[in-house]
């Protein structure tokens, strides 16, 4: 959590003197000695009483609310009937995984040009065009998001809504966790995830993962839907009808990737023996979709 987004809880001069430190976060400030803290600020702003004061408020700020599991059974439903209706379009795909909506992180992983930004933008461009309150930010890391291909989806809904999809969906480059950081602080999200009153409305966010930025997105789950785009994910699959049978892609993330996300699915070209089956003149291409790991799939 930003500790920007926690003013005025905490005065607004600590944070931007915490934030030339390089203190930027709850993480940065409450796993550094206060001490060690305190000696990064200038001399006589603040006494270490009142900074420790304001690191406890920062920790209780960032702690989870107590809840008993009645009351969180009772939320986890509210939420899950009013999280967005994401589709692909494939049935397939869609009734295995439960579509991509709801509180999960769905990760789309697969080689260069096996169509990871065109199935996120499909998902993405037939929600807007279905409702036309929705909203949609979608963090481009490695600069190639392509506004022509998101109006020539369009083209393929005549509904009302759709006429204003594309106002409706925000793009912002992000080749930094900085960066990241701003575009992320600027979304207004209830503080209280829990708190009854709070707007419990989510929607969803599309994150072209082009570099280790990930970890700083593994909270959103709770505040919206993430379809994460992975451009540096490799696999070694044990299934011997994999498209990747080979098994020369490995993981390029860290071992610890793996855990961050509820399901993924892996795009691949067919295998030159299957691509020959097919007759490449009929004006489309095949790809196929499998998926690696899920904690989510509902159906077989």
């Amino acid at each position: 959590m930003r500790l920007a987004a926690l003013i005025p809880s905490i005065p607004a001069e600590l944070v931007s003197y915490l934030d030339k430190c390089g203190i930027r976060t709850d993480t940065d400030l409450l796993f550094k000695p206060v001490i060690e803290v305190y000696r990064q600020l200038p001399p006589g702003f603040i006494t270490l009483h009142d900074l420790e004061k304001a690191v406890a408020r920062v920790a209780e700020l960032a702690s989870a609310p107590g809840i008993s599991g009645a009351d969180m059974l009772s939320l986890e439903k509210e939420v899950h009937d009013r999280a967005p209706i994401l589709l692909s379009g494939v049935e397939s795909i869609d009734n295995l995984l439960g579509g991509f909506g709801g509180r999960r992180v769905v990760e789309i992983s697969g080689d260069r040009q096996s169509g990871k930004t065109a199935l996120a933008l499909n998902i993405v461009i037939r929600y807007l065009a279905e409702f036309s309150d929705a909203k949609v930010l979608w963090i481009d890391t490695t600069g190639d998001f392509s506004v022509e291909q998101a109006a020539h989806l369009l083209e393929s809904f005549q509904t009302e809504a759709a006429s204003t999809a594309l106002e409706r969906l925000q793009i912002s480059l992000a080749f930094d966790i900085e960066t990241a950081y701003n575009v992320l602080g600027e979304l207004q999200f209830p503080m209280n995830l829990y708190a009854p009153t709070a707007d419990l409305r989510t929607d969803p966010f599309v994150f072209d993962l082009g570099k280790q930025l990930f970890r700083a997105f593994i909270t959103l789950p709770y505040l919206c839907p993430p379809e994460v785009i992975n451009n540096t994910t490799f696999t070694n699959p044990s299934n011997l009808q994999s498209t990747n049978v080979s098994g020369a892609r490995k993981p390029a993330l860290g071992p610890s990737f793996t855990f961050l996300t509820d399901a993924t699915l892996w795009l691949a070209k067919p295998r030159e023996h299957m691509a020959q089956d097919h007759d490449h003149d009929l004006g489309y291409t095949v790809r196929s979709a499998e998926v690696l790991r899920s904690k989510t799939t509902e159906a077989i």
